[in-house]
């Protein structure tokens, strides 16, 4: 099993930014895939970035130049750079790891409004 601890959730004013991290630990044999999706109330789940173990990313068209994704492999660890906030993305973000099986985190509220 793999457990994941995200952090970094919260309030923050339109225009501004949060940095989510997601830590993965337990029986990690290889973390492929990271990354991080979302859920608004009454939606359904979307990818909003991912990255992989060599690097290479993909992001949401709805955030893109907005978020950066990145990794720190030697910790396990992948983050969510969110600038220039929109009250649309308010949402419960989720971690997402890949390592031999699917891996989801509880999610950490952002909220975006002024």
């Amino acid at each position: 099993q793999v457990q994941l601890v995200e952090a970094g959730g919260g309030l923050v004013q339109p225009g501004g930014s949060l940095r989510l991290s997601c830590a993965a630990s337990g029986s990690i044999y290889s973390l492929s895939t990271m990354g991080w999706y979302r859920r608004e109330p009454g939606k359904q789940r979307e990818l909003v970035a991912l990255i992989s173990s060599t690097g290479s990313t993909n992001y949401a068209e709805s955030v893109k130049g907005r978020f950066t994704i990145s990794r720190d492999n030697a910790k396990n660890t992948v983050y969510l750079q969110m600038n220039s906030l929109k009250p649309e993305d308010t949402a419960v973000y989720l971690c997402y790891v890949y390592s031999n099986s699917p891996y989801w985190g509880q999610g950490t509220q952002v909220t975006v409004s002024s």
